[in-house]
């Protein structure tokens, strides 16, 4: 029987923590840390539930709860993440289990790189590929950037295969723009790690792409990033990737393939995709926004300890976002999805944990003529590969034209999706096939037909609502309306009349309808958390490339008109 906070004896450890994985076999926790999340690690025997706590360290504050670690007997091995944290601050970290307790400290990563040498590149337009083969230090980052007040585009005027190409280590990119490149954008080469690509624009890039079950060998995954294997620490933020060259073909032509705006290939972890805008129209489609490979496998395009958070993802034929692979103390939030087929993929999160988190779900279709859509969290396992710990919280799906399935019906087993608004057109919320262990979908509104294997008696139904407002938000109203069926006698000033069938208001059913999780909605207002991704009095989410930036911040060289300054 698991019982918390009853130790049969108490050990106190005070382990330093480490920012990448140990190389050799330990049981002491460790920690790896992004800008805003920290991924523990406990190589033990299973001793019952597994407690986290954590604050600032110094800080006189109370502990905080964080969301208890899961225990994957297959490794024998607690895993889980602390999230929302602040970047380059040391916490303190309890680990508590009806044994003992551990104690470790770790430092988030700072967001901001300590720059050595710089190098600027020439105004105007560039015709040929650039090759960075020089590494900076952990100390002193290689820089790569136009001269302060100047432009400069890389265009290759589809003549050769990449606009840029990275073979170094430590680098940051900053303010290019990228064009018409016959394959990739960007090219990182294989095993290179602490590489930041910020405020940069690629557009036409890549092969005609187009459905392979017709033939067509070429194109597929062409991309704006594009990163061969055993990369690791890639920073890819506030960018604009719009319009390849070529096009995703839709799920009525076969499996998509085509164009997408980011790939990364078996990476080694520490990766971080937020806050860019990746766009383009129907007619030149993405196939994933965020992809990469491998699906059934032991590591997975970002692999492990990876954020995707922030981002804007429109126009794809088959994923927005796909993290897919062993999804080790991944973490996918505050992202915006709009015409995509399935919003975020996950098969086969093979080791785990996945968390999926207060992400907003648009319009989902299957083809150019086909507006069924698809559905918002894709899963599936196959042979080995599958049974990790997946968390599906505080997600909204939005309707009309938006998905027909919470989830799609390939098998999904150690699944807790709770606090969801599941708006679905009269679609499925779980899969029909069974799977061990089981998953719990309680909490959550769903608003289809069938739930498949779902069971719990805190699925809540009814019509959700939301606040009007010109951004992309989506907190809940404190009403809506439904249909109360039959014959009803109404006052009106002549006296009674009977109706048929008539609206009426009434609570909206997401309000103080979710469960506390702790870590994730402990600043909750009114007497319970709200289902979705808002909390209705709760800080907003924003999202692209200039989120959480004023006005006058963020503006990147090809967005700005340098005037030539007048002669004396």
């Amino acid at each position: 029987m698991r019982v918390s906070f009853i130790f049969l004896s108490v050990l106190f450890l005070s382990v330093q923590a480490r920012t990448e994985a140990p190389s050799t076999s330990s049981q002491e926790p460790y920690a790896v840390s992004t800008f805003e999340c920290v991924g523990l690690y406990y190589p033990q025997r299973d001793l019952g539930d597994c407690n986290v706590f954590y604050r600032p360290k110094g800080d006189a504050a109370p502990w905080r709860r964080g969301l208890d670690l899961a225990y994957d007997p297959r490794d024998e091995e607690y895993r889980g993440s602390l999230v929302g944290l602040r970047p380059d601050m040391r916490y303190e970290i309890k680990l508590v289990t009806q044994d003992a307790e551990v104690r470790l400290e770790a430092q988030t990563r700072s967001d901001v790189f300590p720059e050595g040498k710089v190098t600027h590149l020439a105004p105007g337009v560039i015709s040929q590929t650039l090759k960075i083969t020089e590494s900076g230090t952990p100390e002193a980052w290689h820089l790569m950037t136009p001269r302060e007040g100047a432009k400069t585009t890389i265009d290759v005027v589809n003549s050769a295969d990449y606009n840029l190409v990275i073979d170094a280590d430590y680098v940051i990119v900053r303010g290019l723009e990228l064009k018409n490149a016959a394959i990739h954008a960007i090219m990182i080469a294989k095993g290179r790690h602490h590489i930041v690509i910020e405020g940069c624009r690629a557009t036409f890039w890549g092969r005609i792409g187009g459905p392979r079950s017709y033939g067509n060998r070429e194109g597929s995954t062409d991309s704006a990033v594009y990163a061969e294997n055993g990369t690791s620490h890639l920073v890819i933020q506030r960018n604009l990737f719009e319009h390849p060259r070529g096009a995703a073909n839709d799920w009525m032509t076969g499996h998509p393939a085509g164009p997408q705006a980011i790939s990364i290939h078996e990476s080694r972890g520490g990766n971080v995709i937020r806050y860019n805008d990746i766009w383009s129209t129907e007619a030149h489609g993405f196939n994933d926004g965020i992809g990469g490979a491998r699906n059934y496998s032991f590591a997975g395009n970002v692999f492990r300890d990876s954020d995707v958070y922030g981002n804007v993802i429109r126009n794809c034929w088959d994923d927005a976002i796909e993290v897919e692979g062993a999804n080790m103390n991944v973490r996918v939030w505050g992202n915006y999805m709009d015409r995509f087929y399935n919003g975020v993929a996950t098969a086969c999160t093979s080791k785990g944990p996945l968390y999926v988190f207060r992400n907003v779900f648009a319009i989902s279709r299957m083809g150019h003529g086909e507006p069924i859509g698809g559905a918002a969290i894709k899963t599936g396992e196959r042979d080995e590969f599958g049974g990790g710990r997946k968390y599906v919280f505080h997600n909204t799906t939005l309707q009309p034209l938006g998905v027909l399935d919470a989830f799609t019906d390939h098998p999904n087993p150690n699944c807790i999706a709770w606090n969801n608004i599941f708006d679905c057109a009269g679609g499925r919320l779980a899969t029909t096939r069974q799977s061990l262990p089981e998953s719990d979908y309680d909490y959550t509104l769903f608003t289809g037909r069938d739930r498949g294997t779902a069971k719990g008696r805190h699925i809540v139904r009814g019509r959700p609502n939301y606040v009007e407002s010109a951004y992309l938000e989506f907190y809940p109203a404190a009403g809506t309306t439904k249909i109360q069926w039959g014959k009803h006698r109404i006052a009106a000033d002549d006296g009674e009349i009977e109706i048929t069938d008539p609206v009426v208001d009434t609570p909206n059913p997401v309000m103080d309808a979710g469960i506390i999780i702790p870590g994730f909605n402990d600043d909750y207002t009114g007497a319970a958390p709200d289902l979705g991704a808002f909390e209705q009095m709760g800080p907003p989410l924003r999202f692209g490339r200039r989120a959480y930036q004023n006005y006058d911040e963020g503006w990147a060289p090809w967005e700005i008109s340098f005037p030539e300054k007048k002669r004396p």
